[in-house]
Order: structure tokens, then sequence, then C-alpha cells
């Protein structure tokens, strides 16, 4: 048996006897591994289409040894994906290939079946004649029988004629069902290749937010450097981000974003969560200002909740001050704190 083949397999049971130590595999990878072991385990697929089954194979590899590597979900998903594509390719080509040979067989089984009526017509007109000769009236009845077995021919050759054509049909339906197939494995190829480059921007734009991968998704952190102190009015160099995060959610309307301020530790409770929800507020304003739905935008203020550095000295309180913009996936989901 090819080892290739079974590589996938033997990820799966890698991925199962690793337990708590590595993430669970992402659902797409999941079921590419499923499709890929149900094909694997039909001898159709095995024996009509090696060709394919191996590229589908390869492709498993691959969204495999993303997962392995840690790569990034949306890498892994396409990876995939692709291999899923490829399994449908598979198990297509050996659908094809299989009606291919059934068609094969029933015009030959229609060949012999016409040969035996052949002979038996023959071998009866035979006795026919033999038995006409013995006796005129039983040569009478024989001329009947042999009228009514050539009626019966006719009617069984039409029969075999319209089976024939029916059987052309089929033949016909099932090449223009490959054409589809074809058609729709380029189409799925081209998609492929968009989601790829839309991957390759969307990673881009974010890295020119200086966007960090969080749990809750990518977050942009707006710091205390673009708002005077005490105040919640953003300065030139805030709202130049915030013009650039504008252009992003332009270019992805699909996405949401949960805009959440923060402050130190320094002045009273109340002080401080009115302060951080002053400069989320702002934050949101300037982006409505820059064209964006105000129905794509959540704000919060925690106050000096949620602080990512001490406040015991000047440096810490700085970072704790601040604006986070967590942008949502594709379906515009933002898990909550």
């Amino acid at each position: 048996m090819n080892t290739r083949r079974l590589l996938p397999v033997a990820l799966v049971a890698v991925g199962v006897l690793a337990g708590c130590g590595t993430p669970p595999a992402r659902d797409s990878l999941v079921q590419a591994r499923a499709d890929y072991s149900r094909a694997q385990a039909n001898p159709q697929v095995t024996s009509l289409a090696p060709a394919e089954l191996k590229q589908a194979s390869d492709a498993l590899d691959r969204a495999n040894g993303a997962s392995s590597k840690g790569e990034k979900g949306e890498l892994v998903d396409h990876l995939a994906y692709v291999a899923k594509q490829q399994v449908a390719v598979a198990e297509e080509a050996a659908r094809q290939k299989a009606a291919e040979l059934a068609i094969a067989n029933a015009t030959a089984e229609r060949d012999r079946i016409r040969l035996e009526a052949r002979t038996r017509e023959a071998e009866l007109a035979q006795r026919t004649a033999e038995s006409s000769r013995r006796q005129s009236e039983e040569s009478r009845r024989s001329a009947e029988a042999s009228q009514r077995s050539a009626e019966a021919a006719l009617r069984e050759a039409e029969a075999s004629q319209r089976s024939a054509e029916a059987a052309q049909r089929q033949a016909a339906a099932e090449r223009q069902a490959a054409l589809d197939a074809q058609k729709n494995a380029e189409a799925a190829r081209q998609q492929a290749q968009e989601a790829e480059s839309r991957a390759r921007q969307l990673e881009a734009q974010l890295k020119d937010l200086e966007a960090k991968k969080t749990d809750r998704g990518m977050v942009v952190t707006l710091g205390d450097v673009l708002f005077d102190t005490n105040q919640a009015q953003l300065k030139p160099g805030g709202l130049r981000n915030v013009q650039k995060l504008a252009d992003f959610c332009k270019q992805y309307p699909q996405r949401k974003v949960m805009i959440e301020g923060f402050t130190d530790s320094t002045g009273s409770k109340s002080r401080n969560q009115e302060l951080s929800e002053k400069r989320a507020d702002s934050v949101r304003t300037a982006l409505l200002g820059m064209g964006i739905g105000a129905e794509r935008m959540t704000v919060r203020g925690y106050g000096d909740s949620y602080p990512v550095a001490g406040n015991d000295t000047a440096s810490g309180r700085q970072l704790n001050r601040r604006v986070e913009v967590i942008v949502s996936d594709d379906s515009g989901n933002i898990p909550s704190r």
C-alpha cells in the first residue's frame, strides 16, 4: 500500500494520541480527513481513479502540515478546502469511469442477445421447413408460427433499437455530467485562488494596522499617545490610524468591530469608567465620520479593568491607557470577554 496515502490517516492518529498537548483540528480539516478516508475506502475510487486520489492525498498532507505547524486558521481552512475538492474530483472521476465500463458491458450483452435471437430464429425456420416437407397442413401451421415469430422478432428488434437509443442518450448525459464536473472543478480552483489572494491582502492590511491575533480575533491597539492626558479627543496621529481602520472596514464590509476603552488605575473608578467610554466613543465617532455604519460598531468602556501592565510605573500606566479595536470574523462574530 502507498505510504503517502496512509499519511493523512497517520496524522489523524497522532492528533488523537497527542491529547491535550496540541489544539484540536479545525472543523474544515476534520471534514477533509473524513472525506479522504471515505474515498480511500471505496474500491471503485482506488481502482479507477488512483491518480486523482493521490492528488487528494498530497493536498491533505499540506493541510495537515500547516495545522501541525500552527499556521493561521484561514490558511488551514483553505488547504483543507482544496483537499476536499481534490477528493470530490477523485470520486467523480471514478464514477465517470465506472459508467463508461457499464456502457461497454451493456453494449456487448446487447449484441450477444441479438445473436442468440437470430440463431433461435434460424433454427426455428429450419425445423419449420423440415416439418413442411413432411406434411402440408403442418407446413401451413408452421408458416403461421413463423409469421408470428417474425412479428415478435420485429418487435424485439424495435425494442433493441429503442434500448440502443436510450443507451446513447445515457452516454451523452454522462459525458455532459463529466464536463459539468470538470467545469465545477475549474471553478473550485479559481475560488481557491481568489480566497488565497484575499487572505494575503487581509494579512498585509492587518500588518499595516499592527494588529495582533488573539483568542477573540485580530486586535488593533490605539495607545495613550493618541490622546491628550485625561482627554478623549483623538490627536491627528490617532486619526491617521483610525483612517487606516476605516479603509480596512470599507474593503471588508462583512466584518464588524468592537471598540473597547481602558484607563490606568489613577483617579476614581467612576472617572476612569467615564474616560474609557468617552475614548472608545471618540474612535466610534471618527469611524462614523469616515463612512463606517453604526450597525457595524459596538462600544464598551472598562475603566481600569483588564490592565496589560502594572500600574506601579509610568510606563505600565501608559500601556494600560488604550483603546482596543477587535475585528470580527467574516460572519461578523466577536467572542465576548
